[in-house]
């Protein structure tokens, strides 16, 4: 990789059941040097939208797409899209559709995922939305290492339940995913390199990460929730991350 002189706007975009606001303290670090970093809330986790519930994927690609559009990103001007846990399905929908308007995308405690991809093909039809857990369940499915009562009360506080469609709606890639997209891939629950032997192995959560074609890896050893356990150095590697390009 060769550093760049231009900056590339970098779009934060969390997980389930949250939104801009979770990004706060990484974009005070990314910006203290004047980078050009926005943190977006996706379609369904806007607590004051009264269609929140039936918000799809699709309805979150476009948002990503208008996001592209208010802050000038186009062919001379492309963006790095960091992604957080769940929003990788929306992201990988704009690698997919749009490429070329990604110089780099980084993937926090997450990564690209396979076409047909359903988060939750078993969640009934009547179920309009599915709100955060109880902290207990929900370290059974991710690590809450790292988090002091402080930010886990700011997450129970503050999360949305995630509409029903976007948990039930396939991931549908017609040309590839996007694998061609330089991807940063941030290791944080899970080490590297148990992630690549998982990659190798054909894991169906880490199989597209064995078909990206410019791959870097970096571990930053914490809990699910980087942004709030380590946001200083999560900044750090998202400034890194947006000082290159392929």
């Amino acid at each position: 990789m060769t550093q760049t002189t231009s900056s590339p706007s970098i779009i934060l975009i969390a997980g389930h059941w949250l939104g801009a606001w979770a990004w706060d303290e990484v974009l005070e670090h990314l910006n203290s040097d004047r980078s050009r970093a926005v943190a977006m809330t996706l379609p369904g986790l806007d607590p004051n939208d009264p269609g929140r519930v039936t918000r799809t994927l699709e309805d979150q690609a476009d948002a990503i797409l208008e996001v592209f559009a208010r802050i000038g990103v186009g062919e001379d001007h492309r963006a790095v899209i960091v992604a957080h846990s769940g929003a990788n399905a929306p992201v990988s929908l704009i690698l997919d559709r749009h490429p070329g308007l990604v110089a780099r995308v980084v993937w926090v405690d997450s990564g690209p995922v396979a076409n047909g991809t359903v988060f939750a093909p078993d969640l009934p039809e009547e179920v309009e939305e599915l709100p955060l857990p109880p902290f207990e369940e929900l370290a059974q499915q991710a690590s809450l290492d790292g988090l002091s009562a402080e930010p886990l009360e700011r997450f129970r506080a503050r999360a949305v339940p995630e509409p029903g469609p976007v948990l039930r709606q396939p991931v549908e890639l017609a040309n590839g995913g996007g694998r061609a997209v330089a991807t940063t891939l941030v290791c944080c629950s899970i080490p590297s390199a148990q992630l690549r032997e998982l990659a190798r192995e054909g894991h169906p959560m880490f199989a597209e990460v064995a078909k990206l074609e410019h791959l870097e890896v970096v571990d930053l050893p914490t809990g699910h929730w980087p942004m709030w356990s380590r946001p200083g150095d999560l900044a750090e590697v998202i400034r890194s991350a947006a000082s290159y390009d392929d």
